[in-house]
């Protein structure tokens, strides 16, 4: 009888966030994403009191784009979810998936002590967790 292997959120997260202030524009916050090659702007916290915020480009798109607006003219905090629902990087990826499902959710960032490590999404759950457990190869 085999055991069930345990992935875990930082066995599947990736780098593909950029940290930016929640006053940035949307223009600028986009050439960021472009450069770093990210999918995900993490808003960073104001002071130690405040909690991280998150925007996807369907935010930009359902926010800026689809109502007209001026991407120099919006800022990002304007668009933001907050606070984000984070996952620990010990946390299985089958759990992830039912918090995913609960709360509608597409992408998490995975936080250790009060730092942005990384973000997790179904992509990863599914091409970089679900296949490699189990797996013989």
């Amino acid at each position: 009888m085999k055991t069930q292997q345990t992935i875990r959120a930082r066995d599947v997260m990736n780098q593909n966030f950029a940290k930016v202030d929640g006053l940035m524009v949307v223009r600028k916050a986009l050439r960021i994403m472009k450069d770093k090659d990210a999918r995900v702007l993490i808003i960073e916290k104001r002071d130690d009191e405040d909690e991280y915020g998150i925007v996807l480009l369907s935010d930009i798109a359902k926010d800026v784009l689809a109502k007209d607006r001026s991407p120099d003219r919006v800022n990002i905090y304007e668009i933001m979810s907050k606070p984000v629902i984070a996952v620990p990087p010990e946390m299985d990826i089958r759990y992830c998936a039912r918090l995913f499902d609960n709360f509608g959710l597409a992408v998490a960032p995975v936080i250790a002590d009060g730092e942005v490590k990384g973000v997790v999404s179904y992509h990863e759950i599914v091409l970089n967790g679900l296949l490699t457990i189990g797996s013989d190869d």
